[in-house]
């Protein structure tokens, strides 16, 4: 996806972004799908902890993570960090699909192929390919997918001493000198990540296609606590993206929810919807008012930007009538 000029980060040479590394990760490739983030210095960061420390910490100005994936689903450590530990709030969200590949030293053939490295996550996404292709390959865990690249690519002695490819990104294979042997080994091609990027303060301006980020504590769990909370959003006909409950690590049962839903802060329905749930809820934590992901976001964005300023031309030839023609003279005067 390429940055669109309405997404309101602004673009500059020596802006700062952490993510986690090392090179050639996922997380990179989405990062570097933005024009205006990869224009700046990028930072690889040993974990995800890191990276939300990093930014909250003035040492980098954004940081890039993954936050929600098609298959695996949520991941919980971001989520968790950001409404727990952590005071940030999302800037973008980027969408990326995930294709895995199969990738060797040069001069390696696929029937020689020993053993096979990835994170377990990746290799569990290939097993269908692995068990068709590759029965008797065993699987060695490495702390990511570019880590494996790394390591194939660096001739480390853990992996030279036996024929072993690793399952990785196209950009692994360009950084570190490996060919790939087999493209999209993944089981399910139509597989999703979401990125987002993370800042200490500062909310994007509207444009008209936007997504907010929020997480309601209750007061008590009680019947229909969820129902008057989703009630909210239902009276404003405010579109759910995204309901999930996590523990709020406070006493067994205690939940709260993370909700996802279509606006920004800045639209008087969303504002209106949150002042509600803020005065009926134990609290709220807001995690950003962002532009939505997708290819059909520009398009949105354009379309909405013509009604609104058709719409403001129609307001103001309306009111430049005000004060004027036979009827607006006023009451006639008294005897």
């Amino acid at each position: 996806m390429v940055a669109d000029a309405s997404l309101g980060t602004p673009s500059a040479p020596s802006l700062r972004i952490g993510f986690l590394g090392p090179e050639g990760t996922f997380t990179e490739e989405a990062l570097l799908s933005e024009a205006d983030y990869a224009s700046g210095e990028i930072v690889p960061l040993a974990s995800l902890a890191e990276v939300l420390e990093s930014v909250q910490q003035g040492r980098v100005d954004l940081g890039f993570v993954p936050l929600e994936n098609a298959i695996e689903g949520t991941v919980r450590d971001i989520i968790d960090s950001l409404i727990f530990e952590f005071d940030l709030l999302i800037q973008r969200e980027v969408v990326l699909d995930i294709h895995l590949h199969l990738m060797a030293v040069p001069g390696t053939r696929l029937a020689d192929l020993e053993r096979v490295a990835s994170i377990p996550v990746a290799t569990a996404q290939c097993r269908r390919y692995l068990t068709e292709h590759l029965p008797t390959a065993e699987t060695m865990a490495t702390n990511s997918t570019a880590e494996a690249a790394r390591l194939l690519g660096e001739r480390d002695p853990t992996m030279s001493s036996r024929p072993t490819a690793a399952i990785a990104p196209r950009l692994a294979a360009k950084l570190y000198g490996l060919d790939i042997l087999v493209e999209d080994v993944e089981d399910h091609p139509e597989n999703q990540t979401r990125f987002v990027s993370l800042a200490k303060s500062g909310i994007p301006a509207p444009t008209g296609h936007d997504r907010t980020s929020i997480a309601c504590f209750q007061n008590a769990d009680h019947p229909g606590s969820l129902y008057a909370i989703l009630g909210q959003f239902a009276a404003r006909n405010i579109n759910l993206s995204k309901l999930e409950s996590r523990p709020t690590k406070q006493a067994l049962g205690d939940y709260c929810f993370i909700i996802d839903f279509e606006g920004h802060i800045s639209d008087a329905v969303v504002s209106d919807c949150l002042r509600d749930l803020h005065t009926g809820l134990a609290g709220v934590k807001f995690l950003g008012s962002y532009p939505a992901a997708g290819p059909a976001g520009p398009a949105i964005r354009r379309e909405v930007g013509t009604a609104q300023r058709q719409a403001a031309e129609w307001v103001d030839g309306l009111r430049a009538q005000v004060g004027s023609g036979g009827a607006s003279q006023g009451p006639p005067a008294g005897p």
